[in-house]
C-alpha cells in the first residue's frame, strides 16, 4: 500500500515479497554498525522481521517503517518511517538506505515527507535516536531542523544514544 509519494520516491508498506531486499539492507555494514544485528540470515528470518516488525506496527499504530523505492524504476533503496518504540514517550523517525543510494538526497526527501505525514496525522512532536558516532544520521536530523535534546538508553540496551526532538 502506497503511503507517500514525492518527486522521486514512493514510500509504501513493506510486503513479504520484499524479503530479499530486507535481508540485504539489514546486513549492510552501516545497518550492522549503527542500528545493530537483527539476526536476519535467511529469507525466513526476513519474512519474520517483516511480519513482526513493520507489518505488526502498521496494524497496531497505523504507521511504521515504510519501504522507499525510486519512482521511475521501482527499485527499493531503503526504509524510512515512524516508529513507536519502548523507552521513548514520543514517536520517532527512523531511516536506513543501501550504501549505493546514500548521499543523493533520497534520505532527506523521504524523511521530510515522513515528517509531513506525522504532522498530517496530528502528531505534535517527533524524536529521533542515533548512535553517538553516526555523523551522517545526526547531520540529516539537524537538516530536518531537529535539535539534540540529550541522551537516552533504551530498555534492554546499554548504549547511550543521542536523542533529537522536533515540535511539529
Amino acid at each position: 500500500m502506497k503511503v507517500i509519494e514525492t518527486s522521486r520516491l514512493v514510500l509504501r508498506w513493506v510486503e513479504p515479497t520484499d524479503a530479499a531486499f530486507i535481508m540485504r539492507l539489514l546486513n549492510e555494514p552501516g545497518w550492522l554498525k549503527f542500528i545493530g544485528d537483527k539476526g536476519i540470515r535467511t529469507m525466513d528470518d526476513a519474512l519474520n522481521y517483516i511480519e513482526n516488525g513493520p507489518r505488526a506496527m502498521y496494524e497496531r499504530e497505523g504507521f511504521g517503517l515504510f519501504l522507499v523505492e525510486r519512482k521511475d524504476d521501482h527499485i527499493p533503496i531503503g526504509l524510512c518511517g515512524l516508529i513507536k518504540r519502548d523507552g521513548l514517550e514520543d514517536v520517532d523517525i527512523g531511516f536506513a538506505f543501501l550504501m549505493e543510494y546514500q548521499s543523493q538526497g533520497y534520505a532527506f526527501e523521504a524523511a521530510s515527507a515522513t515528517m509531513d505525514l506525522a504532522k498530517e496525522r496530528g502528531m505534535e512532536r517527533i524524536v529521533a535516536i542515533t548512535t553517538k558516532d553516526n555523523h551522517s544520521s545526526s547531520k540529516l536530523l539537524e537538516k530536518l531542523d531537529m535539535k539534540l535534546e540529550g541522551y537516552v538508553i533504551l530498555p534492554n540496551d546499554t548504549e547511550e544514544l543521542k536523542k533529537y526532538i522536533l515540535d511539529l
